[in-house]
């Protein structure tokens, strides 16, 4: 894949010589989504923000099941810049990605962070619901309006936190993607056709974060039953709720989530930083 190519779908921050962070967005996101938080965790990280196959600038598509193969293709691209070991950190979508990354190149991994994701589901019956409602969404997906498909998609109740306003803005950002590659990126990545990632955290040797907004009714239960099932549990996942906060806690609350990641992944340059 040639450099023209890869920058397309990549943006970078702050010196190359800082450790790297690579950040996975969720589903209608691209690598922008992370630009809120760069003028101050690019002071710390080399962050490498790219999009998603089907997403933005990305025009990989996958077979199904996909999960492992995103991975596979992400991780094809960093190591084409150079960059052999990094920190990870995934929302939704693409913490369910950063999963499959860590089953398949768990050396690579120095820290693996996620936000509002989902391990994986082990109950057949819910499985086959969720295969059914993902397929009702793609089928919406390819033959709706795509404006028509984002109302409809910011209804859900996960999203109950975002303000009409809020809703309206991501629709006119999120309108800009192409909906059959959309269309091919979810129904591949289906919760429905995902492992039980639980365990991959114990075979790392690198410190696993997740972090969930208190708010998040369905996700602070996901990661505190995780953490439960675990052996060692919190020494495999560490848990960091955040009062006041849903679902997506980077996008709508920037300097909380930043200060949570520093303080996760570097104490020791942020106590420096206040004594200055």
């Amino acid at each position: 894949m040639g450099e023209t190519t890869l920058m397309v779908m990549i943006r970078r921050f702050g010196q190359p010589q800082l450790p790297a962070l690579l950040m996975l967005h969720g589903f209608l996101g691209s690598k922008d989504d992370w630009s809120i938080l760069m003028p101050r965790l690019s002071q710390y990280f080399h962050c490498i923000c790219i999009d998603l196959p089907g997403h933005g600038e990305n025009i990989d598509t996958l077979d199904s099941p996909g999960l492992h193969q995103a991975a596979k293709l992400i991780v094809s691209k960093i190591h084409a810049m150079g960059y052999r070991q990094f920190h990870l950190l995934g929302y939704s979508l693409g913490g369910r990605i950063a999963l499959h990354i860590a089953d398949d190149f768990a050396g690579s991994l120095l820290s693996l962070t996620l936000e509002s994701a989902h391990p994986g589901l082990q109950d057949p019956q819910q499985q086959a619901a969720r295969s059914q409602s993902d397929n009702l969404w793609a089928n919406k997906l390819k033959y709706l309006p795509i404006t028509d498909f984002l109302s409809l998609w910011y209804q859900q109740a996960v999203f109950s936190d975002l303000s009409k306003h809020q809703k309206q803005q991501l629709i006119a950002i999120r309108r800009i993607n192409d909906p059959q590659r959309l269309a091919n990126c979810f129904i591949t990545t289906s919760l429905s056709l995902q492992q039980d990632c639980r365990t991959v955290l114990e075979r790392l040797n690198c410190p696993c974060h997740f972090i969930y907004g208190v708010d998040d009714k369905k996700f602070a239960q996901v990661a505190i039953d995780w953490q439960a099932s675990l052996a060692d549990s919190a020494q495999h996942l560490q848990l960091k709720p955040l009062h006041a906060a849903g679902h997506n806690i980077h996008s709508l609350h920037p300097d909380l989530f930043t200060d949570t990641l520093l303080a996760l992944l570097c104490p020791e340059p942020l106590t420096g930083l206040k004594e200055q």
